[in-house]
């Protein structure tokens, strides 16, 4: 068993566990964009891009969320603060961040605004982001205009491009909060105008509450006064009373959470509007706003005028009204105890960190991930039914029609809050693995979320994401789970079986699913459909194949029997205390090696996955002649494989030993099966077996590929397709049309799956993570004797131990100064964005460049890229993913 962290981390974590309900009642739970949303959408033709464009969002009441810059807000976005801002310039205020749609962008939807997330806790008791701000006109039409007119093998068009970060002539917002304790929220906002010259803004800190009363008849409504001391009331039916302050001096404006429909739909009706504070501020409009100084959104506008470098600091305080006192009496000890307790919880998190770089970005890693959680509402029937106070939505919305049940209202981890502002179910298991070293506790409660009777289908399916529920992701919720539930034992010392056996139980229900609905003719080989892999086949696996058939997907089996091996090791640690699981285990060792032998054999019907010739996994076409066509394009489809891989010690077989007698009784009247993974009958290092899809010979094989340079192996990790394609691409003919896979190490340059992501060459780091700890299992098994070249050519042989740690070497090297000075995500530019990287803000790219290392796609994914904080902790200090069920078997032995 591992050494537990330091106390100060272990106390800050049992804390979370003990004050969940209290100290995460508040957070940074607003999206940063609602609009364009499937929620919002109630188009009769499913455009949600079109029906709820960026224009809108500063005039009509969202029904299912709200967003904001730096948002902040209580777990149910009962009332929500933000940040807006006017440089006397815009058209508009910067209430929100702007990006193009799908439609507008050369690479799919893309925000155009530079903002980092630098810091965080996991109660959220401090929290700190930066958004920088140009001094000139923002160019909405610009972006939009140029990026349009840009094909997808041109580079995007970026904020930075127009030239309006030169001579710094923009301004650095820093957004920080602190809580001093549950309900009293602490805001503080930072103005630093980096130009030389004099430059004037207007800051406006909104309170509003989410419009929850314009969708039923007679719905109570919240309301938002001003009051004689200067303050603003806040009043909710579901809320206790509380009050803002303001410590400058500031003029409160009021208006309604309500959509202005004379602007929106082009119908007069009498009020205040939503946008009322932007045509007050922009426009002038006195009447825009409340003169009784009362309303359901309110802002504190303040104006600057800062000299050249100068900086200005604004003081809010969202407090209980029963709470008395001074509101900015005690306000900078707050925030100097909360950052000390960050700094400290980061110091006996990072011991053993000794390269400040690493550090730096570790941490950075992790604030990303508390920033992007996000209040989730959707209720898909009442979303098709419609709200009786609302006009009837378009009777043929066929969306998630089969999904009447999923009913959500919670926080949930986003994989990026503007570009996905929705949970994808693979992304989140990842996620959860990265939250496990700092919050285990909100890790478990996402798992098991994600499989509650109100999210998971009656059928056992897990909803993918609002834009296709029905959608299928690889199955790593079982992976993840166990992950977790090792990194909370090591972080706390003991094992919550309780949430293991739970979430046991709920993905059985789901491995039936796959069974059932995704092995089309019962063979153990699975379909799944684009599997998160979006475009890296020659095909769009998720819709009818153009040449007509099915693809059997090397890919999609080798998940399933990854799924196998981890439901097994559930079991087997779940039989530790209660023998019934031995006959669970059994049953997924079984499973496991029938996927294994249909992927080799294809039941008898000639052409496995795995090709002899090549040495490598492919995809099988089956046409409906009945010829079956492999897919011989190396991908990383091909290494997926690699991950099926769980090593047992003697240990488990002699605390378990029905599980045992079994599996000797099946070796020995199944010898092909026995024969067919991984040498079942000789022992490997300290007398432990291994069960895998690949034998020494195959997984030389496939390492042999996966480590030369001029196919998969990159400075900055393993490409998701061969380099080879770069010079020789891919061809296909069927019936005189030719389909076909080209080497782009970069943005995708198809519009397939909307363009804005690309698995056919760049690096992604989720997979790359599997990639490096399936070595290390296999490691545990083969030991320091097996050795392998790498690079291949290079005349180097390595351990399996250190070519893993080579690739953990190399994907951090994506975040980390180089020599140069440079961070390699930030590309070659000299632009403000590689300035900002060197002076230490970071971006967690959605992938990378396959030979650069740039960071490219959505620019705050750090829900999966956050997994470098994993890989940056050094293994030398019991690093938690490293645990195995046989410690846990000898310790308990051992008791």
């Amino acid at each position: 068993m591992t050494s537990l962290p330091h106390q100060c981390l272990l106390d800050t974590i049992e804390g979370c566990r003990l004050h969940l309900a209290g100290w995460r009642r508040w957070g940074p739970y607003l999206s940063e964009r609602q609009w364009g949303t499937v929620r919002e959408d109630y188009s009769p033709n499913g455009n949600a891009w079109e029906y709820f464009p960026h224009d809108h969002a500063r005039s009509r009441a969202y029904r299912w969320g709200e967003d904001g810059i730096g948002g902040f807000g209580d777990d149910q976005l009962r009332w929500c603060l933000a940040l807006a801002l006017w440089n006397g310039r815009d058209p508009i205020l910067k209430e929100r961040l702007f990006g193009l749609t799908n439609n507008e962008g050369n690479h799919g939807e893309d925000v155009k605004e530079l903002y980092y997330y630098l810091d965080g806790t996991p109660t959220h008791s401090y929290m700190r982001m930066l958004y920088k701000y140009p001094q000139a006109a923002f160019p909405y039409e610009e972006l939009i205009a140029e990026n349009r007119q840009r094909g997808p093998g041109s580079a995007e068009f970026e904020l930075a491009d127009a030239g309006l970060f030169e001579a710094n002539r923009y301004f650095d917002v820093a957004i920080e909060y602190a809580k001093a304790s549950p309900d009293d929220i602490l805001m503080r906002i930072t103005v630093t105008n980096r130009g030389e010259d004099p430059a004037e803004l207007h800051v406006l800190p909104h309170l509003w509450a989410r419009n929850t009363w314009s969708w039923c008849f007679d719905a109570e409504r919240p309301l938002l006064r001003a009051q004689p001391d200067g303050s603003v009331q806040a009043l909710h039916p579901r809320m206790p009373p509380m009050r803002f302050f303001a410590d400058d001096e500031a003029t409160w404006l009021f208006c309604e959470n309500e959509t202005n429909t004379r602007r929106v739909f082009g119908w007069d009706q009498p009020g205040l509007f939503k946008d009322g504070i932007n045509d007050f501020v922009v426009n002038g409009d006195h009447n825009a706003v409340s003169q009784v100084r009362e309303g359901t959104k309110c802002a504190a506008h303040i104006r600057l005028i800062l000299a050249g470098q100068q900086s200005a600091t604004l003081r809010l305080r969202l407090v209980l009204e029963v709470q008395k006192g001074l509101p900015f009496q005690d306000f900078e000890t707050i925030f100097a105890d909360r950052i000390g307790e960050a700094d400290e919880f980061y110091a006996a998190l990072q011991q053993r960190i000794t390269d400040n770089d690493a550090r730096r970005v570790q941490r950075q890693a992790l604030a990303g991930v508390l920033w992007s959680k996000q209040f989730y509402y959707f209720d898909v029937r009442q979303w098709l039914k419609g709200d009786p106070a609302q006009p009837p939505p378009p009777p043929d919305r066929g969306r998630n029609a089969e999904w009447f049940h999923l009913n959500n209202a919670d926080i949930i981890s986003m994989p990026d809050k503007w570009e996905y502002p929705w949970y994808a179910a693979w992304d989140l298991a990842f996620h959860c693995v990265t939250f496990a070293l700092i919050d285990p506790e909100f890790a478990k409660s996402q798992l098991v979320l994600l499989t509650r009777e109100w999210y998971m289908h009656p059928n056992g399916q897990l909803p993918a994401y609002e834009w296709a529920f029905s959608d299928v992701n690889p199955p790593v919720h079982a992976w993840s789970a166990w992950r977790v539930y090792q990194m909370d034992q090591a972080l706390t010392g003991r094992p919550d079986r309780v949430f293991l056996e739970r979430v046991f139980h709920k993905l059985m229900l789901n491995f039936t699913w796959w069974v059932n609905r995704k092995d089309a003719e019962g063979r153990n080989i699975f379909q799944g459909g684009f599997l998160g892999l979006d475009n890296i086949e020659i095909f769009d696996r998720s819709a009818p194949l153009p040449t007509g058939g099915i693809i059997d997907q090397s890919d999609g089996t080798a998940w399933m029997a990854m799924y196998s091996l981890n439901l097994m090791h559930i079991a087997l640690e779940l039989a530790i205390e209660n023998h019934v699981y031995e006959d669970i285990a059994i049953k997924f060792f079984e499973h496991f090696l029938y996927i294994a032998d249909a992927m080799t054999h294809r039941c008898g019907k000639g052409i496995g996955l795995w090709d002899e010739e090549d040495q490598f996994y492919y995809d099988v076409l089956n046409l409906p002649c009945g010829t079956a066509v492999p897919l011989r394009v190396r991908s990383m489809v091909g290494l997926i494989p690699l991950f099926a891989v769980e090593v047992l010690d003697s240990c488990v077989f002699e605390q378990l030993p029905e599980f045992a007698r079994r599996l000797r009784w099946f070796l020995k009247h199944r010898p092909e099966l026995a024969r067919l993974v991984s040498r079942w009958a000789e022992p490997g290092s300290g007398e432990r077996r291994l069960l895998s899809l690949l034998r020494g010979h195959r997984m030389k094989a496939l390492l042999r590929r996966m480590l030369d340079e001029t196919e998969f192996l990159s400075d900055y990790g393993v490409r998701s397709l061969s380099k080879y394609y770069e010079a020789h691409p891919y061809v296909l003919e069927h019936d005189g049309t030719r389909f076909g896979v080209k080497y782009v190490p970069g943005e995708s340059n198809s519009r397939r799956f909307g363009g804005n992501s690309n698995w056919r060459g760049p690096i992604w780091m989720p997979v790359n993570y599997l990639l490096v700890e399936s070595l290390y299992r296999f490691h545990r098994y083969y030991g320091d004797d097996f050795r392998v070249e790498c690079p291949t050519g290079s005349g180097r042989l390595l351990s399996l131990r250190e070519i893993a740690d080579e690739l953990r070497r190399r994907l951090c090297a994506l975040f980390l100064r180089g020599p140069d000075g440079r961070r390699p995500l930030s590309g070659n530019s000299t632009t403000l964005v590689q300035r900002v990287a060197l002076d230490d803000h970071l971006l967690f790219h959605e992938y990378f460049h396959g030979d650069t290392g740039r960071g490219l796609g959505a620019s705050h994914q750090t829900g999966w890229t956050g997994l470098v904080a994993l890989l940056l902790h050094p293994r030398s200090a019991g690093n938690p993913w490293s645990l195995s069920i046989n410690e846990r078997v000898e310790a308990r032995a051992d008791a």
